[in-house]
């Protein structure tokens, strides 16, 4: 929004800001904020920063946790859910001392990984449109104690609730895809959340029901550069929940949170451009790609198991990566298959659209730390001009879920836990560390924070153990 301090703040003494915001994000992608009086916006603080503990965000040692944050001017948008008139920044981190950027601030790491791609000079650009699918809920309560475990949710939308009595205009289970009011009761909130979004500069291409009966719901943005991506996410995030709790509702972009209802993924459409040019497009190629675009795809599978230790970092990103639904389970590519991990989408077919979607990513991941593992993996493909084809990884352009056993078995299957996808990233980084992009340090403690999610769950009995095992 601004290219210089001198334009910001007389923006700021002109709309009669209040309050300047400054929001940035931690380890796990999580945002956090500070807030400064509209006084205190000064040249002093574009210089020297606003000092904070890394240490408590997961960015630093406690030994040597002193940062500041820098707020980027290019990010700046009205906070529309601050009662006084509020600016916002989005910030990167910076070391205290030397006021250089902090290597391991995940949006530092974003920048690297597209600075080392126009230093190879495969590309002067990459584009990234994700598809954000939530669920929206009317209340949810959870409990994890020594002695008791359980969760609820519940929405107006859902078919659990025809027994109770009211309208009869409800959802069936996964049948919620592109659904017309009456049925579609989230429409309404969906709109507020796009106009809310178009109001602080980010285009939205359409929202609809998804496929999740009780509240599922997707909205879509256009494909635009990596670091815009990655801050569009947050605050595409950041709206639906502020808006959704505004109508006293909760939205979450959890991937599973409904056993035996579709998961919530963060499909991520992706091609790279040099010299205005689609590097990725190929009028005689399969699906419109070029060699590049193969290359490029066969990286990305190649390295895909480590990958997911970054775009799906959870241990519940794995209760989605189920067969049984849309979301794949095996590293392969197709032209319009929904079950591949990459779809090469049919309609995208023009020297501008080109591009390929990677699936199984969710939004648990932290989006900055996810758009470079790709785009790295990637790189790395069209380096070594790793073919999919001669891997193995496809195209296979059918229904894989119709095969027998044995024939699935000849496809390279995706990490079926967080443990496996954490596996992966420890024998396969190399490709990550090139370009000075991620420090092996990071990977390791990267490792070690994700495990340590998935022991405190995989330790924890599970209330439907107790309806199997407690009469043994």
């Amino acid at each position: 929004m601004f290219s210089s301090y001198e334009e910001a703040r007389a923006h700021v003494q002109e709309r009669q800001f209040q309050m300047i915001d400054l929001k940035f994000a931690d380890l796990a992608g999580r945002w956090h904020h500070v807030t400064l009086p509209a006084s205190q916006f000064t040249e002093q603080l574009m210089r020297d920063g606003l000092g904070f503990d890394g240490s408590a965000v997961g960015l630093k040692s406690v030994k040597a946790g002193d940062m500041v944050l820098l707020p980027d001017l290019s990010t700046a948008f009205r906070d529309p859910f601050w009662d006084v008139p509020t600016l916002s920044f989005i910030c990167s981190a910076y070391e205290a001392d030397t006021k250089l950027p902090f290597p391991r601030d995940p949006r530092n790491i974003a920048r690297r990984a597209e600075r080392y791609m126009i230093e190879l000079g495969i590309a002067d650009q990459s584009r990234w449109g994700p598809e954000y699918e939530f669920y929206v809920f009317d209340s949810v309560a959870f409990e994890c104690g020594v002695n008791a475990a359980s969760y609820r949710v519940d929405s107006a939308e859902a078919d659990w609730q025809s027994a109770s009595g009211g309208l009869g205009h409800l959802i069936p289970r996964q049948g919620g895809y592109h659904v017309i009011p009456p049925k579609d009761q989230l429409y309404n909130l969906r709109t507020e959340i796009t106009v809310v979004l178009a109001e602080l500069g980010v285009e939205v291409k359409y929202h609809h029901h998804e496929v999740g009966g009780p509240g599922q719901c997707e909205i879509e943005t256009p494909m635009m550069g990596l670091l815009r991506s990655g801050d569009v996410t947050q605050i595409v995030k950041y709206v639906t929940h502020m808006v959704a709790r505004q109508h006293n509702q909760t939205a979450t972009f959890m991937p599973k949170p409904l056993y035996g209802e579709a998961g919530s993924g963060m499909h991520f459409h992706q091609h790279l451009f040099k010299d205005g040019q689609n590097a990725f497009y190929d009028a005689d190629g399969y699906g419109k790609l070029s060699p590049a675009a193969l290359w490029y795809i066969g990286g990305l599978l190649y390295h895909g198991a480590a990958v997911l230790a970054f775009t799906n970092p959870s241990t519940n990103s794995y209760r989605r990566l189920v067969p049984g639904f849309e979301a794949p389970v095996n590293a392969f590519f197709s032209l319009g298959n929904r079950s591949a991990a990459i779809r090469v989408p049919k309609y995208a077919d023009q020297p501008d659209t080109a591009r390929i979607e990677f699936r199984p990513p969710d939004a648990s991941c932290n989006i900055y730390l996810a758009l470079a593992a790709q785009l790295m993996a990637g790189l790395d493909g069209i380096q070594r001009r790793l073919d999919p084809r001669e891997l193995g990884l496809g195209p296979i352009d059918q229904d894989v879920f119709s095969w027998s056993e044995e024939q699935r078995k000849t496809i390279k299957a995706l990490p079926r836990s967080l443990q496996e996808a954490l596996d992966a990233l420890d024998r396969d980084h190399e490709f990550l560390l090139a370009g000075g992009v991620f420090d092996k340090g990071q990977i390791a403690e990267w490792i070690e924070a994700r495990s340590e999610e998935y022991y405190d769950v995989r330790n924890r009995p599970h209330p439907y153990e107790m309806e199997l095992y407690f009469d043994v």
